[in-house]
């Protein structure tokens, strides 16, 4: 497999994750205390690092279904 048929997989994989991350870093702010903004800093820079895998996904032609590859 191509270096950029990998990609196409482990992308959206990795978005996938960045999410989920993101979620459990905003339920952990909430009870964080002092720890909190910088959680929600990170849910923020989390969710500014999604957009451009997403181009970066896009430029290699979009996902691509491959279940056995992690």
């Amino acid at each position: 497999m191509k270096e950029s048929e990998k990609l196409r997989v482990l992308i959206p994989h990795w978005i996938e994750h960045n999410e989920e991350h993101a979620l459990e870093f905003k339920r952990w702010a909430e009870r964080a205390g002092q720890a909190s903004p910088d959680l929600l800093a990170a849910v923020d820079l989390m969710n500014q690092v999604n957009p451009h895998l997403g181009i970066a996904l896009e430029n290699f032609g979009g996902a691509l279904a491959h279940p056995h590859l992690h």
